[in-house]
């Protein structure tokens, strides 16, 4: 099974996020910022996937930030990102290639849909 990483600064959300893709037999780690994320991200973990909400409070549009740092430092890493927001094409634009979003508020099937198409992809 896969390794994601969860960027949530919401604790209850993250939280709910964990326990449904361990359910699914995934291990998780995670971050509520773009440091701790990084942290994690240069370090010899083991990560498949990337799972980052695009608006951390610390950070407006820092899921999309984050994405694109990780990949450099992880080339072949998957992104998930979510967002309760609306999504504009300015914020499209800023998504890395090849990733893949699920809007908020989100049920437990649709993350799991979204967790298996991106580690299939």
């Amino acid at each position: 099974m896969a390794v994601i990483l969860i960027v949530e600064d919401d604790v209850f959300t993250r939280e709910i996020a964990e326990l449904m893709i361990q359910d699914w037999g995934h291990h998780t780690l995670s971050a509520s910022d773009v440091d701790e994320a990084l942290t994690l991200l240069r370090s010899s973990q083991t990560i498949d996937a990337l799972f980052t909400d695009i608006y951390l409070k610390t950070a407006v549009l820092g899921g999309c930030e984050l994405a694109n740092q990780a990949i450099k430092l992880r080339p072949k890493l998957r992104v998930l990102y979510t967002t309760g927001n609306c999504i504009t094409d300015k914020m499209k634009a800023l998504f890395a290639e090849g990733t893949h979003f699920l809007p908020k508020p989100y049920t437990q099937h649709q993350l799991q849909d979204s967790v298996e198409d991106l580690l299939a992809a």
